[in-house]
């Protein structure tokens, strides 16, 4: 006879935890998508082309043996090959394919140490680096470090990029969101923060740490240096671990804006080691280098012990180390071509070229959301999105309620089904209740830009006459 007996694993049989997770960028619309996909931070999968120099180191790293044929030289730069050879010379036996040290093999590391001092103008250590397969990997070992129950809490900005609530979720801990100000143009407000510090105390939860993503994503904004200040100095006086994700740190696209790392802000305060707790997130998949599919990354921890720090490595060792495509790639990124070496002008032209495309796309993508009906765009001083908001006719909300959708998620789809152009909507990310958003990334190539621009107008010009109040 058959048997009855239920599988041995179903969805009431599996960590709760799993359920719980959500990651709105590749969920259900997405995955609904076949044609333009303006949802994810995906350059090269949009037609961005990698850049040269990046491209001809990792080719002779993997393959050193053509590095002594004549032919060599005609085909690579020689600071190309001159860089090929001072990176296998750090790996030993000049071996790619093999296991590296846990934290990443230490020559990178160096090289990635020496790329924060310049760019800071204060002093880093391999030791503080550790070196993983994107930033995602990184968050999660904070997470894994820090979360000890669900009443263990993080801070986290609303809107988020999701990998935070996600991870948060997965590793047990709980969420205290604080809002950004969208009439302020997406502004971090302290008193928000300590609003919401307070909140969850009072609930009984152990706010571990405080999340800050800069430039923000999926909000596109640029933190001032006096913003940046106050949100360290309340780290050091409320003891909170400060999380900093700085990936979009190269999309700067407004003049007035410049990127400053938490690390330098709060050593250019007078703060050491032993006054404040940082991890930042750097990653080669976003910038102008757009490297996604190599999985590149690493984080730099300071302020913590000998003995936490141990802790530390203890869990990056569990995963043997981060590719070392992306290791090499990581330390290309924080050590790029100088002036005087033979591919610095095309790096540079290649890299110009395409901020200066990003910052184009950025600027008709808002002017699109702001001359629509009912769409309000914030501007995109820096990452690789925009978060325009909704104004939706009360129909449109009430159409969404009788099909059990969120009124941003029925309208993502309605778009989808009509245009092809997926986005992703704001709910996956948090926003303040009754408030509606999507997010929409600048990367498609520059002339696709007029086409989607047409069909959403085209989409939404008939969606609002469908719904008119």
């Amino acid at each position: 006879m058959g048997s009855t007996q239920s599988p041995p694993v179903t969805l009431h049989s599996i960590n709760p935890k799993v359920l719980k997770c959500e990651y709105a960028v590749r969920g259900e619309i997405v995955s609904h998508a076949q044609i333009l996909y303006c949802n994810i931070g995906n350059p090269q999968s949009l037609a961005q082309q990698p850049i040269t120099f990046f491209r001809e180191v990792l080719a002779l790293c993997d393959h050193p043996s053509i590095l002594d044929k004549s032919e060599t030289h005609a085909l690579f730069s020689a600071d190309a090959i001159a860089r090929a050879w001072q990176i296998l010379d750090s790996i030993p036996g000049r071996a790619t394919g093999a296991y590296s040290h846990s934290q990443g093999i230490k020559g990178l590391r160096d090289a990635i140490a020496a790329g924060i001092a310049a760019r800071d103008g204060f002093a880093a250590s391999a030791d503080d680096i550790f070196l993983t397969d994107g930033a995602s990997p990184a968050v999660h070992m904070m997470m894994q470090l820090l979360i000890r129950s669900e009443k263990d809490g993080f801070l986290c900005p609303i809107p988020q990029y999701p990998l935070y609530s996600a991870s948060i979720a997965l590793h047990g801990g709980s969420l205290v969101p604080y809002y950004l100000d969208e009439a302020t143009g997406w502004g971090l407000e302290i008193s928000e923060v300590k609003k919401q510090l307070e909140d969850a105390r009072s609930k009984g939860i152990a706010v571990r740490a405080i999340v800050v993503i800069n430039p923000g994503n999926p909000t596109g904004q640029v933190l001032a240096e006096e913003n940046q200040r106050e949100i360290v100095e309340f780290c050091k006086k409320e003891g909170l671990v400060l999380l900093a994700d700085e990936v979009y740190q190269e999309n700067i696209y407004v003049e007035n804006k410049k990127f400053n790392s938490f690390k330098k802000i709060a050593r250019s305060m007078g703060y050491g080691e032993k006054d404040i707790s940082l991890a930042s997130f750097q990653s080669v998949s976003k910038g102008y280098h757009g490297e996604c599919g190599k999985r590149g990354g690493y984080m730099e921890v300071t302020g913590f012990g000998a003995d936490v720090r141990e802790q530390i490595y203890k869990v990056a060792s569990v995963n043997l180390c981060s590719n070392i495509s992306g290791q090499i790639l990581a330390s290309l990124v924080m050590n790029t071509p100088k002036v005087g070496d033979e591919s610095y002008e095309s790096f540079i032209a290649e890299k110009n070229g395409i901020m200066s495309s990003l910052a184009r796309r950025a600027k008709a993508l808002e002017d699109a959301f702001n001359s629509l009906e009912g769409v309000t765009c914030n501007k995109a001083e820096g990452a690789m999105y925009l978060f325009p908001r909704l104004h939706l006719p009360q129909k449109a909300i009430e159409a969404a309620k009788a099909v059990n959708a969120v009124p941003d998620a029925f309208y993502a789809h309605r778009l989808l089904d009509a245009t092809g152009i997926v986005v992703v909507p704001g709910s996956g990310f948090g926003q303040v209740p009754g408030t509606w958003h999507f997010r929409c990334t600048i990367l498609p190539q520059e002339d696709k830009i007029p086409a989607i621009i047409s069909r959403l107008r085209a989409f939404h010009e008939s969606f609002m006459e469908e719904f008119h109040d």
